[in-house]
């Protein structure tokens, strides 16, 4: 049971954030890359923010794929190239997520965070629903961007999910 809300996390996660890209397709350069007063400043700057942590836990995880070593960097400046690294990076998400077991997710993972010293011990699943909650959470920003346009902010409610995939 664990094992399939974790499941269902992964695939909500790509939902959102295809929907949110979707939404997102229709701004100028300019308005993409505008500071909007969020947290990660713009847009760009908070698609970027969400891509490099999620790069940075999936390496921690699984010990491979690209990370790079801040929080706040510009790994795509432009919307295309972003949105397939994004499209790439839930894939590879979805992918780890659905090959795990019910055991693994107890397995204690060992890390060096960012930005302190030392090293951290958790177990595996905690640590997956702090990425996954880790997304909601700038996706809020990244909505509220889009609303400040004038646009109409696309649902991501989990409940509209589950319901479109037929598990609520």
């Amino acid at each position: 049971m664990y094992h399939e809300q974790f499941v269902t996390l992964a695939g909500y996660n790509t939902w959102a954030n295809r929907r949110l890209f979707e939404a997102a397709a229709v701004l100028s350069p300019e308005q993409f890359a505008e500071d909007r007063g969020v947290f990660f400043r713009s847009l760009r700057g908070t698609l970027n923010h969400i891509l490099c942590a999620d790069r940075i836990w999936t390496r921690r995880i699984t010990g491979t794929g690209e990370a790079p070593d801040r929080l706040d960097a510009t790994l795509f400046e432009a919307f295309e190239p972003l949105r397939d690294a994004r499209v790439a990076e839930d894939a590879r998400i979805e992918a780890y997520v659905c090959g795990l077991r019910e055991a693994d997710l107890a397995a204690t993972l060992r890390y060096g965070p960012i930005t302190q010293s030392g090293v951290i011990e958790a177990r595996l699943g905690p640590t997956l629903l702090h990425v996954f909650n880790h997304q909601t959470h700038h996706r809020g920003q990244a909505h509220a961007v889009l609303t400040g346009f004038g646009l109409a902010g696309p649902s991501m409610d989990l409940v509209a999910f589950q319901r479109e995939i037929g598990r609520g």
